[in-house]
């Protein structure tokens, strides 16, 4: 029965949608037209304006002194209809383009530096251009043809109007000189062709009225005169003399022009108003199949309402279930699971099958080895009183729907919780080793450097120092465990160290130590808290720029502090293989992840680059890494520390340096120290 109903109403509706969008698209092509016509007319009268400066321009330079008043005052016309054009986007990039140099050339015309035949070809492209960019020949009106006539008159029209003033300034200038020179009669006798062309067009396409106008327009007293002048000029072919006032002619041509713009004008008025028309008519069949369309729409609503009523309700309330369970439900479990501390799990019960199983209590404590503590406690959906049963009113169908949707619930929360569990006993697990690793390495490094104090002989010493440094390595291998775990600081130190000290920590602990040449670092003191998270920061960067360069080139690192800022800046600088930009984008979208999911998301080869974004956000705002490519091939890396992790640095003139601090010599594990006890116990052995 809903089949029957359905498709012919359907069949309507597709028909009257048919009829508002016929509708709808000529009501939007006549609005179109009647603002395309209001810019064109804007346009044309900005053409309009040009023109005469064009002319008077053109007069100027060929001698005629008497322009140069109303020349400035053309001048400010087309000014003021250059600032009322500039609105409209569909010809601002057109005026921008091409009269961008126009002070230029009125200040060179001004000046008599300007070439006469240059000056006029500057103004007729523009005015081209602006012809060009004139929306109405692109306006799309395909079923009134009355219309269309009117928007081909108008586009003719324009280019007769531009071919009559075109010959007004071309003609300005030889009468002033003259004589024709160059192409100029060239010029003249082509421009006279253009408009003879386009005057026959406009006569195909205008109406008897708009035909009377043009004919009223070049049969005035001016007219004729501009003619006889026009056949004096086509006698001088061969470039004589010329006796012409070109000061009559222009008068008589700016006539002849203005009458043309005057029928421009009208033939754009009444283009309006035959799109004012169509838009009233269109409206009217808009708003008739709009009316329809509403009574059909109401009735469909109506027949589909009453129709699907007993099946919206139930699906309704099944869709608002499970956008619960997608939306906050299943987030608020696990989490739950991920937030809740470990705890011991309860000791195990004997299950009953007449008693429903036993609710956590609410002030018991949760583990992620036990995750289906957390898990919502609802019974079966299908028992008898359950919320969804009553309200899903009885459906069968719908209600085993919803059965399986509590199903699929239950599921994805034990995943989720086992899950948060694995997370949660993955990080536990790397942060236990790390300690292990760390108190191992901790104690190693302890017995390395007695026996160091110890040992006399050069080269058992020697290889005391490499072990030390192996065991460094070591150490930060461990402590980067410990950092993706997300643990506090593994070396927390009080007092503050210089910047030196802390790039020579850093490179303490690095494999290839003897490739880091350590360029100018400027003086600067860094708090103690950041010490060992700088210094394994640098570490972390120094070690990729050994790694990805060759055996043979040094990794340089400076450091300065930028006034601009308030920070001090450290760089690492390789000469390797480097990395295109999207490496370093994602580079930089791993410094800035410091949340569990940037972990398991990150491969391992890329683990470094986790680390050094978690030191760095550790040590808090203002701290950032950037990478660059290094001048001639390499990478280089930008370390800025904010200046609330520094302070400041004592004058050596005023007091005495301060003696060796424990953390800061416990930073190093030796590396300086043991080079000069090698050395000593070398020179010794020598001398003996």
């Amino acid at each position: 029965m809903a089949v029957v109903i359905t498709v012919p109403i359907c069949l309507l509706l597709a028909v009257a949608g048919l009829a508002v969008d016929s509708r709808a698209e000529a009501l939007g092509d006549a609005r179109t037209t009647r603002a395309e016509v209001g810019l064109s007319l804007r346009v044309q009268a900005l053409v309009h304006q040009l023109q005469r400066e064009r002319g008077l321009t053109n007069g100027l330079l060929g001698g005629e002194e008497e322009f140069r008043s109303p020349l400035a005052a053309t001048r400010g016309r087309v000014d003021a209809a250059l600032r009322g054009m500039r609105r409209d986007s569909a010809v601002e990039s057109v005026i921008r383009r091409h009269l961008e140099r126009l002070a230029d050339i009125r200040a060179a015309a001004d000046g008599g530096t300007a070439d006469r035949s240059a000056t006029l070809t500057f103004y007729t492209t523009a005015v081209d251009a602006l012809n060009a960019v004139d929306p109405v020949a692109e306006t799309a009106i395909r079923a009134d043809r009355r219309l269309s006539d009117g928007l081909a008159a108008l586009r003719e029209l324009a280019a007769a109007k531009e071919s009559v003033a075109l010959e007004r300034g071309l003609l300005n200038g030889v009468f002033a000189e003259g004589a024709f020179h160059g192409r100029e009669y060239l010029d003249f006798t082509e421009v006279r062709a253009t408009r003879v062309a386009a005057l026959a067009r406009f006569r195909q396409v205008a109406t008897a009225p708009q035909r009377a106008a043009l004919e009223h327009a070049f049969g005035t007293e001016d007219a004729e005169r501009a003619t006889l002048y026009e056949g004096r000029a086509e006698g001088a072919a061969d470039g004589s003399v010329l006796r012409a006032d070109a000061g009559t002619w222009w008068d008589a041509m700016t006539v002849l022009v203005d009458d043309l713009y005057a029928v421009q004008r009208s033939v754009g008025a009444d283009v309006r108003d035959r799109a004012d028309r169509l838009s009233h008519d269109a409206e009217t069949g808009l708003a008739v199949c709009l009316g329809a369309g509403t009574l059909v729409a109401a009735l469909v609503a109506g027949l589909a309402a009453f129709a699907s009523r007993s099946v919206t309700r139930p699906l309704r309330a099944l869709a608002e279930a499970a956008h619960d369970v997608a939306r906050n439900r299943l987030p608020a479990t696990v989490a739950r699971i991920q937030q809740s501390p470990p705890s011991p799990p309860p000791p195990p019960a004997q299950p009953s099958l007449s008693s429903p199983p036993a609710q956590p209590s609410p002030h018991s404590a949760a583990s992620p080895d036990h995750p289906l503590e957390l898990l919502p406690t609802a019974d079966a959906p299908d028992a008898p009183d359950a919320p969804d049963a009553q309200l899903l009113g009885g459906a069968v169908e719908i209600a085993e729907v919803a059965a399986s949707l509590h199903h699929v619930e239950r599921t994805a929360l034990h995943l989720a919780a086992q899950q948060a569990g694995l997370r949660r006993n993955t990080t536990e697990s790397l942060a236990n080793l790390g300690r292990r690793n760390q108190s191992l390495v901790r104690r190693q490094l302890g017995l390395i450097t007695r026996l160091e104090q110890q040992e006399l002989d050069p080269d058992a010493l020697a290889e005391l120092f490499e072990l030390d440094h192996l065991a460094t390595r070591m150490r930060r291998n461990a402590e980067s465990l410990l950092v993706l775990a997300g643990q506090n600081p593994p070396r927390p130190t009080a007092a503050p160290a210089d910047g030196l000290e802390v790039v020579q920590s850093a490179v303490a602990e690095v494999e290839q130590y003897r490739r880091v040449l350590i360029a100018a670092v400027e003086p600067v003191r860094v708090r103690g808290h950041a010490v060992a998270d700088v210094a394994h920061l640098l570490a972390e960067i120094i070690e990729n720029g050994l790694t990805f360069s060759p055996p043979t080139e040094p990794v340089e690192v400076h450091g300065w502090y930028d006034s601009e800022d308030d920070a001090y800046c450290f760089a690492v600088v390789d000469h390797g293989v480097g990395m295109s930009e999207a490496d370093k984008e994602r580079a930089h979208a791993r410094f800035s992840g410091s949340g569990e999911e940037a972990l398991l998301a990150t491969p391992t080869r890329f683990l470094g680059h986790l680390v050094v974004g978690r030191l760095a956000h550790r040590l808090g705002d203002g701290t950032r890494v950037h990478l660059f490519d290094t001048p001639g091939g390499g990478l280089s890396a930008l370390v800025v520390l904010p200046a609330r992790l520094l302070t400041p640095v004592p004058d050596p003139s005023a007091a005495p340096p301060p003696p060796a601090r424990p953390a800061v010599s416990s930073l190093l594990n030796g590396f300086r120290a043991g080079v000069a006890r090698a050395e000593a116990r070398t020179t010794q052995g020598a001398s003996s």
